[in-house]
């Protein structure tokens, strides 16, 4: 199977994974129960939907975090073996990978952190247990809601329920930074400029705050906020800043897409069309479109420059609540 210069992933409440064609929108695969291991469907465990979605820098493999597992699925093959990796006890709301591909990290519900091992040997559907580090405070079994990486692969930053956004330092195995924006409101995404220089946090009462990351020295990093945005008045589910430092998206259970300059704050276009809630974006890598994933069965790619509809992706039967996008 050729690989697509662009890959499109989504995966809904219909418990599938779609791969789609950027510019026909035709689904030209699809994965049936994705978050479960076949051994554990013919013993009669009921199918799971998938929480995030994440495709690797070298576009092989799609991590899809699960309840509790992660799965990682080879794109370039139908018949590729799909890895599990265990050691969560709940479902995971976040994954991703380190810049060189051999790691990948995760949170969870769990109140926990991991980094895993990707290098180790495998074969199919046995259930891996090569997590290299987990990190927790103890005691602390606060649900995780997202985790993103630093650009210098060391620091992991995670945003709980209890509305703590942590940075846990991967050489000292610790937790060095707690930032508490607003207490008891819970911080729903994260996102880092692709420089280091920026922090943005989401929370349920639909405000994003926004921090500049100073990096003090070799060993230090300091946050300075900077701004606080009121963008919307119902929960933002997904809040990224653009590949090109210019623009921050929310997306919203308002079932918009607000665009935000990031040198002001002020509202650039909001992008109006879907019909009920917008879990999840992705912007391109020349930051010129961006896809938006919905509770109203559609994925949707839009041109930044305009801020109109280009592509509708149908094919679910069920609310789409995570997508990938990776077109580099």
């Amino acid at each position: 199977m050729s690989q697509p210069s662009v890959i499109i992933a989504t995966a809904s409440y219909d418990y599938t994974i779609r791969f789609w064609e950027a510019q026909s929108a035709s689904c030209y695969r699809a994965i049936n129960c994705p978050a479960v291991p076949q051994r554990e469907l013919d013993e009669g465990r009921n199918p799971q939907h998938v929480n995030k979605l994440e495709i690797s820098p070298d576009k092989r493999y799609l991590a899809a975090a699960c309840n509790p597992y992660i799965r990682l699925f080879d794109i370039n093959s139908h018949h590729g073996h799909v890895r599990t990796f265990v050691g969560h006890t709940s479902n995971v709301m976040a994954v991703g990978f380190h810049a060189d591909g051999n790691s990948m990290y995760s949170g969870s519900e769990d109140g926990t952190v991991r980094i895993w091992d990707l290098r180790a040997p495998n074969r199919p559907e046995v259930y891996e247990r090569n997590c290299l580090k987990a990190y927790h405070l103890d005691g602390s079994v606060t649900p995780i809601n997202t985790v993103v990486l630093h650009p210098n692969q060391i620091e992991l930053i995670s945003g709980d329920q209890d509305g703590i956004i942590r940075v846990w330092d991967t050489r000292m195995n610790s937790c060095t930074i707690e930032l508490v924006p607003e207490p008891d409101t819970a911080i729903r995404s994260l996102s880092v400029m692709r420089d280091g220089t920026m922090l943005a946090a989401a929370n349920d009462g639909g405000t994003c705050f926004i921090w500049n990351i100073l990096r003090e020295s070799q060993v230090t990093t300091e946050f300075e906020p900077i701004h606080k945005l009121q963008a919307h008045d119902r929960q933002i589910l997904k809040c990224v800043l653009s590949p090109d430092n210019k623009y921050l998206a929310t997306a919203s259970s308002d079932k918009t897409v607000k665009i935000w300059n990031v040198d002001s704050f002020t509202l650039d276009k909001v992008l109006t069309g879907h019909q009920r809630w917008v879990w999840d974006c992705a912007f391109s890598v020349d930051a010129k479109f961006i896809l938006t994933a919905s509770s109203d069965m559609t994925a949707r790619l839009w041109s930044m420059e305009e801020g109109n509809e280009l592509r509708v992706y149908r094919g679910h039967n069920k609310a789409i609540v995570c997508c990938a996008l990776n077109d580099v």
